[in-house]
């Protein structure tokens, strides 16, 4: 089972009380997310792009949220030790804040790439994490973390930050996320998705690798309530 999550801090509610309904709408659809993963897996691969380039995160790590304004900590498994990194990769905190909230012993272990990741590159490591999955015995969830454009989709004509084809390419994604269309994932345009400050794109093309036809998707939330395009969806194999 897949479950997609943007990565905004504002998930937190220790960091943005006093949310707004688009807001509220967003947590609610994540905690759902992450909740039926949890039911079908309580070991979690955490796919998620991030500056600090390609890596694996064990879950014995923790990280705070201290550097968005707040002490939050967050563990990616049961058995996480040590300090809190106050530099946690973003895609982590949320996973791992996420996992928590499930209220389940969740094993997380994190897959990092640079968000300019090329897509051959975003593909083997889906491959690999496909391999990895059929070989296990242990059921596995995958947990793909990033935002849609975040350039003022959703603002009025003429907001500074909207640029040409930002609502172009997040109707590429909500229809494919929808549809669990892995080829048109796979077919995202780097270089738009950049330019888009889209970190999804690496994510949801490795995404594309591990699971290809014959999946269904259902897509629980999709809106711009800030001027960045969140998107929450749930793919299942089929039968």
């Amino acid at each position: 089972m897949v479950a997609v999550l943007p990565e905004p801090p504002l998930l937190v509610p220790e960091l943005a009380t006093g949310a707004s309904a688009g807001v509220r709408q967003l947590r609610a659809a994540v905690a759902d997310a992450a909740a039926r993963l949890a039911g079908a897996a309580r070991r979690w691969i955490a796919v998620g792009s991030d500056p600090g380039g390609r890596r694996t995160v064990g879950p014995q790590a923790r990280g705070s949220f201290r550097g968005f304004g707040v002490d939050v900590e967050v563990a990616l498994g049961p058995a996480s030790g040590g300090a809190a990194d106050p530099c946690f990769p973003l895609p982590l905190l949320i996973a791992g804040w996420a996992a928590a909230g499930t209220g389940a012993a969740v094993s997380v272990r994190g897959e990092l790439l640079p968000p300019d990741a090329p897509g051959p590159d975003c593909a083997a490591l889906g491959a690999a994490i496909a391999a990895e999955c059929a070989s296990d015995a242990e059921q596995v969830g995958l947990l793909v973390i990033g935002d849609g454009a975040a350039v003022g989709v959703g603002r009025a004509p003429g907001f500074v930050g909207l640029r040409d084809g930002a609502a172009g390419f997040d109707a590429v994604v909500v229809a494919a996320l929808a549809a669990a269309d892995a080829a048109a994932l796979a077919d995202l345009d780097a270089g738009l998705a950049a330019s888009l400050h889209a970190t999804g794109r690496a994510p949801w093309q490795v995404l594309a690798a591990v699971t290809g036809p014959g999946w269904r998707g259902e897509l629980l939330y999709s809106a711009a309530p800030h001027g960045a395009t969140y998107h929450v969806a749930v793919w299942t194999p089929g039968t």
